[in-house]
């Protein structure tokens, strides 16, 4: 398959398994919301350079280096359309998990993540449109497929900040119960959402299959450009080894879920921009798994 063909192909979802998917993501953000904690944001007061210089590492230079990106791999506008969307989106909280493996500073990583997930809530769908609309190419495919740009602001900005809003003042009203459903809510909006995902693409198996080379290599590129923006943007900010690998972390892993669910539910499910949000979601366990054996070996290395 070329990359033309992968731009006219769509994952249609019935109705059921839209409104499914925009109610996993609900359920995921809320359960989110309901773990953030005053301390998470310790950080603001603490050290703010280092709180919103991170912050705009994520929120605007990955966007910004994305869209270098794609102006220079000049990949097919659905797959440059789900790179943008993936850089737009907040970190996740896998992150988190890997910065402590990577022994980084896992508080750090917590407060960044923290802090993009609230921003995100009205960030994410105006970042998507802005940085889409400065690469002709991707914003010429929204006009092609009718995408009503001030519908979609509006529904994701709602989809989003409804969840967060409630989530955090159900957390610090009932601290006790928020604690106690946290986890089984967010394991119930995550089975939701693998479960409406994985019957999208198993329809779509055959034919995205042959385009994999078209999908793969831009992921890998991004998502190592990625790591190394975090990593530099620590150093320009004169953070410690630790921290750097917080940052490096919080850039390079990405909420491909919520991309996904955004591709799916309110971008017409553009098949290679869905396919591109699909397998970052799984190559970055892998790129991660190799950033942390590296950290570690470069520890090891310096112990007597």
């Amino acid at each position: 398959m070329d990359a033309l063909t992968l731009d006219q192909v769509t994952v249609a979802l019935s109705p059921s398994s839209q409104a499914m998917l925009s109610a996993a993501i609900i359920i995921m953000i809320f359960a989110i919301a309901l773990s953030l904690k005053p301390e998470h944001f310790s950080f603001l007061k603490t050290d703010p350079k280092l709180f919103w210089g991170g912050l705009a590492a994520q929120l605007i230079g990955l966007p910004a280096m994305t869209l270098l990106l794609v102006t220079i791999m000049a990949p097919h506008p659905s797959i440059a359309l789900g790179m943008i969307v993936v850089a737009a989106c907040p970190g996740g909280n896998v992150s988190n998990f890997m910065t402590w493996s990577a022994r980084g500073d896992t508080a750090y990583s917590v407060s960044l993540t923290a802090g993009s997930s609230v921003i995100a809530a009205l960030w994410t769908p105006a970042a998507i449109l802005f940085w889409s609309a400065l690469y002709p190419p991707t914003d010429a495919l929204l006009d092609t497929i009718d995408f009503n740009r001030v519908a979609f602001v509006a529904q994701t900005t709602v989809m989003l900040a409804a969840p967060l809003a409630l989530g955090m003042t159900a957390a610090h009203k009932f601290p006790a119960a928020a604690e106690k459903i946290r986890k089984p809510l967010a394991l119930f909006g995550a089975g939701m959402l693998a479960i409406v995902i994985l019957d999208g693409f198993i329809k779509l198996t055959g034919v995205l299959l042959p385009a994999w080379a078209l999908i793969l290599i831009p992921v890998a590129v991004h998502n190592a450009c990625a790591f190394a923006l975090g990593a530099g943007v620590g150093r320009l900010l004169g953070a410690s080894p630790a921290r750097r690998r917080s940052l490096a972390f919080e850039v390079g892993i990405q909420n491909a879920g919520l991309a996904i669910v955004l591709l799916l539910a309110q971008l017409k499910g553009l098949g290679g921009a869905a396919a591109i949000a699909a397998v970052w979601g799984v190559w970055h366990f892998f790129s991660g798994g190799v950033m942390i054996l590296l950290y570690r070996t470069i520890d090891s290395r310096k112990r007597p």
